[in-house]
């Protein structure tokens, strides 16, 4: 299974600290939250990553090169400007194959380990979600999790972490080159039944704006949390 990585954000709630250096880059206990994915990835015994990019994206090539510092291969999307979250996994297809493939969300950081979903079964359905429980942020959530398939509507709604399989097929009707956001996908496909999911229990935390970027580096120092 190959793996993508999301890094074409501009980072707008991020600034200042998105002035001079793209979101992906910024450090969570001394380390760029991108490296933390690249780590969990190679641990987890993927061999090809593929990474989105757009602002100031040729600090994160500068940064990660080849990938061969971690035993990956990494391919580069380039975006010029931001297609949005579908709109950028269309483009980078051709680097992804045929087979179904994890995609995470750069601004995230959580101690998931990424083997479970290397392993990920699909069965008959097209993509899997992984759901967590509601931040402060979100306390909406976005879907409902029942008996391990994901649903529009329902009570006790799950938030959805930025941690998902998806299969190529997918992304087949939108235009290369085409911005185009996710949610409207996904929902289509929740409604037809074809997505299922699980809820994680552990670390996650959503790195959406400095004020978080401050919590996490305060809870991850005052609990001692080493990779």
């Amino acid at each position: 299974m190959k793996a993508m990585i999301l890094a074409a954000g501009k980072g707008e709630r991020m600034r200042p600290l998105t002035d001079e250096i793209p979101k992906p880059l910024l450090e969570v206990a001394g380390k760029p939250l991108i490296v933390w994915h690249i780590e969990k990835l190679a641990k987890a015994h993927f061999k090809e990553v593929v990474i989105n990019h757009a602002y100031l994206g040729e600090m994160i090539e500068a940064y990660l090169g080849d990938g061969s510092k971690w035993g990956l291969k990494i391919q580069y999307s380039r975006e010029g400007s931001p297609l949005e979250t579908a709109g950028g996994i269309k483009k980078a297809l051709s680097f992804l194959g045929d087979e179904p493939f994890l995609v995470v969300n750069a601004d995230i950081f959580t101690d998931l380990d990424y083997i479970t979903l290397k392993n990920m079964n699909l069965d008959n359905f097209k993509g899997h979600l992984v759901m967590v429980k509601n931040p402060p942020h979100h306390m909406k959530g976005d879907f409902v999790l029942k008996h391990n398939k994901i649903e529009l509507e329902g009570s006790n709604k799950l938030t959805f972490s930025g941690l998902a399989i998806y299969r190529p097929e997918i992304f087949e009707e939108i235009n290369m080159e085409s911005v185009a956001k996710l949610a409207p996908i996904l929902k289509k496909l929740i409604d037809a039944g074809c997505i299922c999911g699980e809820e994680y229990h552990g670390l996650w935390f959503d790195i959406g704006t400095p004020k978080r970027l401050e919590e996490i580096n305060f809870f991850l120092k005052n609990n001692n949390f080493t990779s």
